[in-house]
Order: C-alpha cells, then sequence, then structure tokens
C-alpha cells in the first residue's frame, strides 16, 4: 500500500541549502513526503519539535489525551486511507504508551511512523529523567527503529522511515531524536540519499511460480482462495475479483480482510476462523486446494494445524517470505506484492484454462448445502434486554456500506465482522492480531480525520470502552463527530463466555457491575455528555432504529449510545481453541453433523 511521496517546492530544493534545526527537519521531511495530519501529546524531550510545530499551517496536529490513542488514531487513519499514520509522544513513559499501538501496527501490517523525543544524548545511559531506551524496547515490534542524534541525519532517516513503513509488507517504524538534535542546526539536503542495505521487498513474483499455482487451480476439484488482509494492503480488491470470477471459485476472507471481496457476492463463503462462518471454515477443511493471497495461517483461522485442510494443496502468496511456509508448508511458495501477483494469475489462468477447463459443479453443490444447512444467525435473547447482533446488524444496514466501522476487542468485535456486511476495502477496522482492547474509539477518531465525508462508527464493549474513551474530549474539541456504539454487557463479555464454556460457568472477575446491571457504573451517557457528546441509552427494540438515525443525523459532535445488550449472548459459530476445525460448533452443544458427498 505505498503511498508514493509528495515533493514540494521550497527553499531545501534551491543551490544552497537552508539551515534548518532538527525540529525544523522533522516538520519540512513531514511536507516532503506528504504528511498532512499527526497525532499526539507534547513533553519535555520533544518541545522543540513541537515548538516547530507550533508555527506550521501545513500540517493538522490532533492533540490526543493519551500517547496510545495517538497510535491507534494513526492506525485508524492509515487503514481508512492506505496512507501512512504519524503519531508523535514524548520520552520515557510518552514513548512506552506508544508500544501497545505499535505492536498491534506490527501484528496487523499497518503503515505507522512513531517520532519520539529523547534525552539529550550527552546524558544517554545514566538514567537520565524520563530516559527510556525505546529503540530497543520497540526493535522487535517495529520493522526498524531509528536513533537521531545528530540533526544532519534527520532528513535521510525521515525518508527511509517512510519508504520502510510503507513498501514490502508495511508496519511500523520509530524514529527517536534525542533533544539537542532537534535543537541544534544543519543543512536541509532534499531528497536526501537513503541507503538500506539489504533491505530490497520483492513485488514481482517467479513466472514458474505463477505458472504452477495456475495449473493446480485449473486441476482441482475443490479449490478455495483464501484471503488476508495483504490483499487490502496492496490494493487489490478489484484484481481479485476479476481473478475470483475468472476462475468461478469460492472465496473466504479472513477478519483483517473483511471488505477486500464483497460479502454480496455470490462466490463469497464468508470468513473463517474460530467465529467464521461455518460454509468459510467447512470449505477450506475440505478443499483440495488453498489459494492463499496476503494472509499468513493464523492460529485463529487453522485451529489445530495438523489437521488442517488435511487433504489440499496450498499455493501462499504473501510479499514477506518469512511468512511462507512459517506455519503451513507451500506447494507452490510466491513472494511477492498481492496485486502484482493477482494479475500475473489472472493472465496464467487464462492460458492454463485453454488447454484444460476446470469443473468445480460438485463442489459448489457441496458448498451450497452447508450454506443451506448453516446460515449465518444467532437466537433473540429470553432476558428482556436487546439481542447484541441485531443491534450492530441495524447499525450496518442503516448505515450502509460507504460507512466505516471500527471495532475493540472481543464478542461485539466478532459479531460486527459477523453481521456487518462489508462491500469494499477499508471500510473495516480492528484490531486483528493484538486483539487491543482499546482500540475502537482513537481509531474511529482516526478514519474520521483522513476521511471526514464518511460516516464512522466505533462499535465498543462497555469494556474497551473504559480504556480510551478520553478521546471523546480530542473529538469534540477537534471537530471529529465520529458515532460510537457502547454494546454494553456489563461484562468482558468473550472472557464470560470463555468461561461459561470451558470454566464450568465459573465467572471469575469479568462482571464490570458491582451490583445490578442497572446501577451504571459508570454512566457512560453521563459520561458522553461530559465529553460534549450527544449521549443516548437504548434499552428496547422499538428505540434501536430512532437512536442510529439519530446519530447518522448529527454532525456537530460525537455521538455516543448505550445499548444495553444481553450478557448471556454469546458467539456462534465457534471453534475451540486448539481443535480441528471439523469440530466448529453452529451453536451450544450443536457441531454440525454432515455426510460426505
Amino acid at each position: 500500500m505505498a503511498a508514493e511521496p509528495r515533493p514540494a517546492p521550497g527553499p531545501a530544493d534551491a543551490a544552497e541549502p537552508e539551515i534548518l534545526t532538527g525540529s525544523g527537519a522533522i516538520l519540512r521531511s513531514l511536507e516532503k513526503l506528504g504528511i498532512t495530519d499527526v497525532f499526539g501529546l507534547p513533553g519535555g524531550a520533544i518541545m522543540p519539535f513541537y515548538d516547530e510545530l507550533m508555527s506550521d499551517k501545513g500540517i493538522r496536529h490532533i492533540l490526543v489525551r493519551h500517547e496510545q490513542g495517538a497510535g491507534h488514531a494513526a492506525e485508524g487513519y492509515a487503514s481508512a486511507s492506505g496512507r501512512p499514520g504519524v503519531a508523535i509522544a514524548t520520552s520515557g513513559p510518552g514513548a512506552t504508551n506508544l508500544v501497545t499501538a505499535i505492536a498491534d501496527a506490527h501484528m496487523d501490517s499497518v503503515p505507522l511512523i512513531a517520532i519520539t523525543g529523547q534525552v539529550f544524548s550527552t546524558v544517554m545511559g545514566t538514567d537520565a529523567f524520563q530516559e527510556v531506551d525505546i529503540v530497543g524496547i520497540t526493535m522487535p515490534i517495529t520493522k526498524h527503529s531509528f536513533l537521531v542524534r545528530r540533526p544532519e541525519d534527520i532528513p535521510a532517516t525521515m525518508a527511509a522511515a517512510y519508504h520502510i513503513a510503507t513498501t514490502g509488507r508495511p508496519g511500523p517504524v520509530l524514529v527517536d531524536v534525542t533533544k539537542d538534535a532537534q535543537q541544534n542546526s544543519a543543512p536541509f539536503i532534499w531528497p536526501p540519499k537513503v541507503d538500506l542495505p539489504g533491505y530490497r521487498p520483492v513485488t514481482k513474483a517467479h513466472g514458474k511460480q505463477i505458472h504452477a499455482a495456475a495449473q493446480l487451480l485449473v486441476e482441482s476439484k475443490k479449490p478455495v482462495f483464501y484471503v488476508g488482509g495483504g490483499v487490502v494492503r496492496s490494493r487489490a480488491s478489484a484484481e481479485l475479483k476479476e481473478l475470483v470470477e475468472l476462475t468461478g471459485a469460492p472465496v473466504v476472507t479472513t477478519l483483517m480482510a473483511r471488505g477486500a471481496f464483497p460479502d454480496s457476492h455470490d462466490q463469497h463463503l464468508g470468513m473463517p476462523g474460530m467465529h467464521g462462518a461455518v460454509t468459510a471454515v467447512l470449505g477450506l477443511q475440505e478443499s483440495d486446494l488453498i489459494i492463499s493471497l496476503g494472509a499468513r495461517f493464523d492460529d485463529r483461522v487453522t485451529g489445530k494445524v495438523s489437521d488442517f485442510a488435511p487433504h489440499a494443496k496450498v499455493v501462499h502468496v504473501d510479499i514477506d517470505p518469512a511468512e511462507i511456509s512459517k506455519i503451513r508448508t507451500a506447494d507452490v511458495p510466491i513472494v511477492g506484492d498481492a496485486r502484482e501477483v493477482i494479475v500475473d494469475l489472472i493472465d496464467a489462468f487464462k492460458k492454463a484454462a485453454e488447454k484444460q477447463t476446470p469443473d468445480y459443479s460438485d463442489w459448489w453443490s457441496r458448498l451450497e448445502l452447508l450454506r443451506t444447512q448453516y446460515p449465518l444467525g444467532y437466537t433473540p435473547t429470553d432476558d428482556g434486554l436487546l439481542s447484541p447482533q441485531w443491534v450492530i446488524e441495524r447499525i450496518g444496514e442503516l448505515t450502509g456500506p460507504e460507512g466505516v466501522y471500527a471495532a475493540g476487542v472481543g464478542q461485539h468485535q466478532m459479531w460486527a465482522a459477523q453481521f456487518i456486511k462489508y462491500e469494499r476495502p477499508n471500510s473495516w477496522l480492528n484490531s486483528g492480531g493484538a486483539g487491543t482492547m482499546g482500540y475502537a474509539v482513537p481509531a474511529a477518531m482516526g478514519a474520521k480525520v483522513a476521511q471526514p465525508d464518511r460516516v464512522v462508527w466505533a462499535i465498543d464493549g462497555d469494556g474497551c470502552f473504559q480504556m480510551t474513551n478520553q478521546e471523546l474530549a480530542t473529538c469534540t474539541i477537534n471537530n471529529i463527530p465520529i458515532k460510537v456504539a457502547i454494546i454494553n454487557n456489563s461484562s468482558l463479555g468473550m472472557v464470560r463466555q470463555w468461561q461459561t464454556l470451558f470454566y464450568d460457568g465459573r465467572h471469575s472477575f469479568t462482571d464490570l457491575q458491582a451490583g445490578e446491571q442497572q446501577a451504571f457504573i459508570p454512566d457512560f451517557v453521563k459520561m458522553g455528555e461530559a465529553y460534549g457528546a450527544l449521549s443516548i441509552r437504548v434499552t428496547k427494540p422499538e428505540e434501536v432504529d430512532d437512536a442510529i438515525k439519530l446519530a447518522l443525523e448529527t454532525n456537530d459532535r460525537p455521538v455516543v449510545i448505550d445499548f444495553i445488550v444481553s450478557r448471556d449472548a454469546m458467539v456462534w459459530p465457534m471453534v475451540p481453541q486448539g481443535a480441528t476445525n471439523s469440530a466448529i460448533q453452529y451453536a451450544r452443544n450443536h457441531a454440525p453433523q454432515w455426510e460426505e458427498e
């Protein structure tokens, strides 16, 4: 999803380089790279840069209430727009507060540039005030982490950070700049010379491997396209649709790939995985060929790896060679950018199909039978409280596919992935790999900054919401009118579900209300109002649509809707952790029984 740096004319392009402070060089580099929005929080070690930023009119700075919010906002910005997000923090705790978001971006391949201040280089290593080795801390969770001690090194470092974050497999890059490097001056030379020995991402795949994959496609009887987030990051959705329609084979889209292929398309089987659609899960399990495009065979998809799709050959396409055969050995490994590989595979399949026409008719009969027998659905609640699945479904239906939906982590995340229909890429934002509670509100905020003309929902749980709701203040003050739907079951719902199923109903420390549910501690309506948001509580089915419509009509401030839902609702289907996908349960105590065709 590389975004081309946007050149900008200026004094630095003159014959005599302009002399800038290191802070000025950071700012000028961001401008040259086309960055228009950043999220951050000032502090002592980054103060010189903030002093410089104050006078700049070309870059919008969003002052967050917590550095983790800056990181997730930058992630949401990147995931909704395809442009890299930028988060800024000071040294010590400011930098470490970014770590969760950096790790999240690393797991989900989000292009993120984190800029942190560092203590003076002369006192580094002395345990100076707010000194933390953030480069060392983040090295395992970034594509690269830079430490800058001299102002003359800043332009090349910033250009390198941008290049690394946005090319190959996208991901986070950290730039840690000492305070003296920010204060001292040096000539600003642009474009700088960027030398990254050994960093040569492969985008064009080997032709022999492409033809081998095409041949397997025409020979197979039960193929499945297994589509991951890499297709979204490489902006390959249009090419994917062409390939899938050309071949006639079914497709599944992972949690990170929702929207990469339209949910409404007949060839889409749904989402695979622990809480995937039965047809998608068993489609992979019973296939004889898996064409993996930008997916990494995550444990939530494979279940028990040794029993995963035991009769399938694997074509594994990924831009990161480290992912190929890491979990499931690939019969045809293909290193390359998903979009370029798909384009080549289209041509190769056309040629292969001229000699041998594939026949998937029996396979589709099997899949249609599964689709009929096990449609995605839910059981209405019997305790008088709202069905969370229905609430989320109505949000999606009333908002439509042009909206952006950011989810926290837990039951509401799975329901949002299941019951909202996604028709386009970059419309579904969530913390997939890291599973970070507190992601939704700041990510929605970042998405709204990147896509101001779209409706942006944060679909959150009452547990997640209490981790980062302070960013509502940021939204109100900066005119970022997101909509927040709190799916309030008064508990840590997914943990509670597991305790119900696997711990004999011992609900250990998962109830968030001290007494009766009506106690409302905290009162999210009062909290939302305190932050300047239009705030509503919904307890009855007849109130749901009116509340959602009011939220959609309100664009002068954030909206918070507290939906009071049943705490006994569960996410189904489900593959128990460590079990084979063949043991998927369609509902509680209901494992599908089917006969081999």
